[in-house]
């Protein structure tokens, strides 16, 4: 339901607080008690049938007797009473409900039905529910404190969201602590309704959030998480703490939320491609969220340390060492000045020494030194009680100098007792406090990394117009026939077959089915060649015996095919043999990877590149991601393993094409995604010698799924069906098809090509040029939340952009703003309503009922295709714009799309 009424329900002009009392530790009473403690300044209904009045205020039997608009319930009754609770709220047209019960789908089976029913009694409305089993909601700028916590978060810019009570609880004591504030603080419960994905959509639309941090225990509607996240991710960082990463602690966290952990490093390849910071414990969570909450992210890795002692500066340095960074190397400069006034002994290197018995001023200046070096991208400030330094003397001036800085200060003041003091003093400045060097470098080092990453995601891809070539039908008559099979395995003959229909290089490969004709292949083949068992039904050919190799002559052959037979016969007596494959016998290779594939149970396919050959098992050098890939993600891919650091040549080992081996990434990844009943597949060992490589053996296996088009992806792949060629009204062939990440340089002389009046009408403000983060989010777009076409020429040999159409899906994902930009020379042509129309049918097969948009009086003729598509246009009061609106429902000449 995206975000259908969730500001309503976040800002409440009015609560009801269902199951409300006043007696001391129930959970009615401490939510009321929060409510009214924190001063909400709306309209509070006790709603109890076992009462007149609680806390003063008229008590009502039941929701609907309260007689006046209400937007948010928050229940803390027993469970079992809870579906007819929602339905009267559903009728009563309130914007949500907060379910504080338990009794949910973490109990199991009855717990499902439970839910279950409570949502079948709103599932035609728009009620929106957090919960059950959850702690409650708090929007602190509203003084909207819906929770029964033992105490109201202090007011921030940084949103929490937690599937755990208790984890909402202990990150509420701490942040108390430290003086961190928070805009939103939700508990989620077991995610009946409201979900990570919801919750991400929503508080990304609001200014008031720059950040967001969350505790996950599993995950719900994963292609709607991936979606959000991938948006969110480019304008607010995000946090997370995935809990389960053990076998163990996914099953823990299966017995508390009633859902099963998926595998760890699927969570990994998901958050970095989503553009999550995802943390390993819960202090590194708890770091990182004070970090955002007082502090901007790190725009470098530069470190300067100050310390009034050698052993934190040596430990801090260790850290970073850790991580494979180096403090920053201070400049001559600032090392003059620092020499102007510091002892003669001190470090005159970084970290800062400045020595235990230096006076306050003197770490003063240092750090005003330090703050204005060019060479500095952050400072990390430590003490320790060494010496006669006063520290809280030393934390006044301290705290008024850091009120403004050019870059992130923060501190590691290490002590207990005598240390309290400065770090209260600090804290209550907003200053970033920690115990410990260690976890002062982890957090600076994790968001740095996280900007990285984000950076490494908006990458612009080379543009290339070279398109991949496959024999999608040939690949699909194969799957077909290994399915018709019984058991889904294909031989290797079919699985390097398939791999040849997407362009997957392999070694030649062809079947005998008797001694003289493998004797026959052999000679025409060229000796010594590798002999192997040919059986779907022996899946691994070396445990039974079923590969020889470097077979020199006929006789080798001869004797080598009756002899596979044999130990086929004998290690599976019922499995029906097919014969033997011959391929070319290969020199030694320079080394081995694995290329592969897999169907997770909740991210769909998974694609996987490593070490290869027989010690696969044994190093686990691999890395995974998430399809659909592009060159940028591939080489990612590559570069997260060991194996890559050969790649590039090493000694007498000859460097690879890795734009090649990036391309078959691609092509592995176009293939699972297009098949869905690719259950696994491994190409392992793909060979490389001398710089070349193809794939040596191949395992697939394949199962029937009821699958249709993407929807086992949870990222939306590029809608190849959308590509098509169409004709100007004067007969000019255009190619239409989804704008691609490679087209920014398209887009930008696509821009420069428009005149002064076009760039105006289509932004409404004179653009000059298009930024880096513009043309990011022009050209790499999320396929299930908008779409954009372009329409392209060829002129003198090379290929232009003569116009784009998009349509950008709104949150509650019904409707859509549209947007047209045809190059001057281009319009009046045609271009602009064959876009359209385009956009339009896609954005009815995506569900949506309504796209609209706003377009400058004088644009005649955006206003005239709107009347030729049967858009409504009304002038905007007051303004010099027309909205042009169209209902999708009633319109059913919006085109199709065109064939490949």
């Amino acid at each position: 339901m995206g975000t259908i009424n969730m500001h309503r329900m976040f800002n409440p002009k009015s609560v009801a607080v269902i199951g409300a009392g006043e007696r001391p530790g129930r959970i009615g009473a401490a939510i009321m008690n929060n409510l009214l403690n924190c001063e909400f300044p709306g309209e509070v209904y006790p709603v109890n049938p076992k009462y007149d009045t609680v806390m003063g205020l008229p008590c009502f039997s039941r929701v609907s007797a309260i007689g006046k608009p209400v937007d948010t319930a928050i229940i803390a009754t027993p469970i079992t009473g809870v579906p007819d609770i929602v339905e009267e709220c559903a009728t009563a047209a309130l914007a949500g409900a907060v379910i504080i019960s338990s009794g949910g789908k973490e109990m199991g089976a009855s717990g499902r039905r439970i839910e279950k029913k409570i949502m079948e009694r709103v599932k035609k409305t728009n009620l929106r529910i957090i919960g059950p089993n959850c702690l409650g909601i708090v929007n602190t700028a509203k003084k909207f404190n819906a929770s029964f916590a033992h105490q109201s978060p202090l007011p921030g810019k940084m949103a929490f969201l937690s599937q755990s009570g208790a984890v909402c609880t202990s990150v509420l004591d701490m942040a108390m602590r430290e003086n961190v504030g928070f805009s939103h603080f939700v508990s989620l419960g077991t995610m009946m309704d409201v979900d990570f994905a919801d919750m991400i959509d929503y508080l990304g639309s609001l200014k008031s959030v720059e950040s967001i941090v969350m505790y996950v225990e599993n995950l719900t509607n994963i292609r709607s998480f991936m979606s959000a996240a991938r948006s969110v991710s480019r304008i607010k960082p995000i946090i997370a703490l995935k809990s389960g990463r053990s076998k163990a602690g996914a099953r823990a966290a299966a017995s508390h939320t009633g859902a099963l952990a998926g595998e760890d490093s699927v969570y990994d390849a998901a958050f970095k491609r989503a553009g999550i910071l995802r943390v390993n414990e819960f202090e590194e969570l708890f770091d990182c969220a004070e970090f955002l909450a007082k502090q901007k992210q790190p725009r470098g890795k530069r470190l300067a340390i100050i310390t009034n002692s050698g052993g934190p500066g040596v430990m801090a340095a260790d850290a970073l060492a850790e991580y494979g960074v180096e403090p920053a190397e201070l400049s001559p400069e600032t090392i003059k000045q620092l020499d102007q006034f510091l002892p003669a002994n001190w470090s005159r290197a970084n970290p800062v020494d400045i020595l235990g018995d230096s006076p306050p001023k003197h770490y003063l200046q240092a750090v005003r030194i330090c703050l204005d070096a060019p060479e500095v991208d952050g400072l990390l400030l430590l003490c320790s009680p060494a010496g006669t330094l006063n520290l809280p003397e030393l934390a006044r001036p301290l705290a008024e100098l850091l009120k403004k800085t050019p870059c992130p200060v923060f501190t590691a003041w290490i002590g207990g007792i005598d240390v309290d003091k400065a770090r209260q003093i600090l804290n209550q400045s907003g200053i970033i406090t920690y115990d410990a060097p260690e976890r002062a470098v982890r957090a600076f080092v994790d968001l740095y990394q996280y900007a990285g990453n984000i950076r490494a995601l908006q990458e612009i891809p080379i543009r290339t117009d070279k398109r991949l070539l496959i024999d999608r039908a040939g690949a699909n008559r194969i799957i077909k026939e290994g399915l018709e099979q019984g058991n889904g395995i294909l031989t290797e003959l079919e699985a390097k077959k398939l791999l040849e229909a997407y362009g997957i290089p392999v070694n030649p490969t062809e079947l005998a089915v008797s001694h003289t004709h493998a004797v026959a292949v052999a000679e025409n083949m060229g000796f010594p060649v590798v002999m192997k068992i040919c059986s779907r039904d022996i899946l691994h050919k070396s445990d039974a015996g079923g590969v020889l190799l470097n077979l020199e002559d006929r006789d080798d052959v001869k004797i080598g095919f009756q002899k596979l037979m044999d130990n086929a016969l004998a290690y599976a007596p019922d499995a029906d043999i097919a014969g033997v494959t011959l391929q070319p016998m290969s020199l030694a290779a320079d080394y081995e990877l694995i290329l592969g594939a897999r169907q997770d149970k909740d991210f769909g396919p998974i694609l996987l590149f490593g070490m290869g050959g027989i010690l696969t098992e044994i190093f686990k050098d691999m890395a995974t991601a998430l399809p659909p890939l592009n060159r940028p993600l591939a080489r990612r891919l590559i570069m997260e393993t060991k194996i890559s650091q050969v790649l590039h040549g090493y000694r007498n080992i000859k460097k690879i094409d890795l734009e090649a081996m990036e391309e078959t990434l691609i092509r592995l990844g176009r293939l699972v995604s297009d098949f869905p009943e690719i259950q696994e597949m491994d190409i392992n060992p793909m060979m490389v010698k001398q710089g070349k490589y193809f794939a040596v053996d191949a395992r697939v296996l394949l199962t029937p799924t009821t699958a249709t088009g993407s929807s086992h992806l949870v990222i939306s792949p590029y809608p190849w069906q959308y590509e098509t060629v169409d004709e100007t009204i004067d007969g000019i062939s255009i190619f239409i098809r989804p704008i691609r990440p490679g087209d920014a340089s398209l887009v930008i002389e696509h821009f420069n090509a428009l005149s002064p009046r076009s760039v105006y009408m289509r932004f409404f403000t004179p653009v000059k040029q298009l930024s880096h983060s513009m043309l990011v989010r022009l050209t790499q777009i999320d396929y299930d939340r908008e779409i954009a076409l372009v329409a392209l020429v060829h002129e003198e040999k090379k290929q232009k952009m003569a116009g784009i159409a998009r349509v950008i899906f709104e949150p509650d994902g019904k409707s859509g703003e549209f947007a047209v930009a045809v190059a001057d020379q281009w319009q009046g042509k045609g271009i602009g309503a064959s876009l359209l129309k385009r956009c339009l049918s896609y954005t009815k097969n995506k569900g949506l009922t309504r796209v609209w948009g706003l377009v400058i009086a004088e644009n005649r003729q955006m206003v005239k295709l709107g009347k030729k598509l049967g858009f409504d246009i009304r002038m905007v009061p007051g303004s010099s714009e027309y909205e042009l609106e169209i209902d999708l429902t009633a319109h059913n000449a919006m085109g199709q799309p065109g064939k490949t």
